[in-house]
């Protein structure tokens, strides 16, 4: 691999608080080696239709409290073809961009990694950046922290009013496939359950308890319900158990795209800037089709084909612990 003269950074599907810190450092890192960015704005569409922006240090000035992404984004169908792709790529030739770091969850890691195996003259290299912390091969993704600070704020309020009229609330966060939000929220506001996509027969064991505990020693119940959960997500459990419990005040709140937003926690502040730093290290040392991930805190580095292929599983002992601490 030549040596690497100008880098294009862009953000991928669903928004994540922190982008911005990750954009900003891979920017800077990159101008401080004398090499030139350019923002890819929109992802891949913007990759396909030539969407690109000239980046120096003021570009990024000011936007580490800022949630969403400077440089847009989107979910591309055409960079699913190989025609899109090859567009891609003509495009990133005639700008002269040597390398591009990439931005964004599962899906915006496997375009990446198709993308280097057909043109693999231009190396590409991951960022984890996604609310649902469901990336193998890193402890942390970039927004999770602050989505999971939203959530138990959330929760915290509407236990106040389920406490104050003995109801019972389902509240739905986002995890279409994976429960980390749902695990980790439900232990830090003390949830009597959590249901979760990763777990199967949630629902029965759900309605033993409340037949056992609900009216004998609970003056509200807050269950977290993650959205992929095979039950049908909060409203159609909440359905379910009126249909058994006739005599519970039932109410489910969805939390929706509020978890995507608003200012980014220090924590993911730290982890996008430093791992935005290690994404143009790797470049510039000739590293390519890997994704830059948090592990036992070090930054770590893990091949795209790995990050794919293998699945981030939650640990089953806290959905025991849940039902421990929940007598």
């Amino acid at each position: 691999m030549g040596k690497i003269k100008k880098i294009g950074v862009l953000t991928s599907g669903g928004d994540a608080p922190g982008m911005n810190a990750a954009i900003r450092g891979v920017t800077r890192t990159a101008l401080y080696y004398g090499m030139g960015v350019v923002g890819i704005r929109y992802g891949y569409h913007g990759m396909i239709h030539k969407d690109f922006v000239g980046m120096k240090a003021n570009s990024v000035s000011n936007i580490l409290a800022r949630g969403g992404t400077i440089l847009k984004t989107a979910r591309s169908k055409e960079f699913m073809e190989a025609e899109g792709r090859r567009l891609a790529y003509e495009n990133l030739k005639a700008a002269e961009i040597d390398a591009v770091v990439v931005i964004g969850g599962d899906g915006s890691l496997t375009g990446a990694r198709v993308f280097c195996d057909e043109y693999y003259d231009i190396p590409f290299v991951g960022i984890p950046g996604t609310i649902d912390n469901d990336i193998y091969g890193t402890d942390y993704t970039i927004g999770y922290d602050t989505a999971l600070n939203t959530v138990v704020e959330a929760v915290d309020k509407i236990r106040d009013t389920a406490g104050s009229h003995n109801r019972l609330f389902f509240i739905e966060v986002m995890g279409r496939d994976a429960g980390f939000i749902a695990l980790s929220s439900g232990i830090a506001c003390g949830a009597e359950a959590i249901l979760i996509p990763e777990a199967h027969g949630q629902i029965s064991n759900l309605k033993a308890y409340l037949q056992k505990d609900f009216k004998r020693n609970k003056s509200s119940n807050i269950i977290i319900v993650a959205e992929g959960d095979e039950s049908g997500g909060a409203f159609a459990i909440a359905e379910n158990v009126k249909h058994d419990f006739k005599d519970f005040d039932v109410r489910v709140s969805v939390l929706g795209h509020i978890q995507r937003g608003g200012t980014p926690s220090a924590h993911d502040r730290v982890t996008a800037g430093k791992l935005g730093f290690a994404a143009v290290e790797a470049l510039m040392d000739d590293q390519k089709s890997v994704m830059v991930g948090y592990h036992n805190n070090e930054i770590d580095q893990v091949p795209f084909r790995k990050v794919i292929k293998l699945k981030k599983k939650v640990d089953p002992d806290q959905l025991q612990m849940v039902e421990i601490l929940s007598i």
